[in-house]
């Protein structure tokens, strides 16, 4: 499956959530993280953010859709997230 996960949380809780995020996904803009995983590592990404954030306070969306094939992306402006020389 292809995940987008977009999220929204305080500050103090921010560095966590990218952290977890760039073990599953590749971040592509503030806030937005997306990329292919199995079932079994869409539910290990969701418990780990689960444990980090508070969910009275932050907010966290999961897209999920069968494949990157059903994924039409238009940028416009500066890419941000994409793979640089200097890494």
């Amino acid at each position: 499956m292809y995940v987008i996960m977009v999220y929204d949380v305080n500050v103090d809780r921010v560095a966590k959530v990218l952290r977890i995020g760039r073990r599953y996904l590749t971040w592509v803009q503030n806030s937005v993280m997306e990329g292919p995983l199995t079932r079994a590592q869409y539910k290990r990404l969701v418990a780990e953010v689960r444990k980090v954030i508070d969910e009275e306070e932050d907010s966290v969306l999961f897209y999920t859709l069968r494949s990157e094939r059903d994924v039409r992306r238009e940028n416009i402006g500066v890419v941000k997230g994409a793979p640089s020389p200097f890494a």
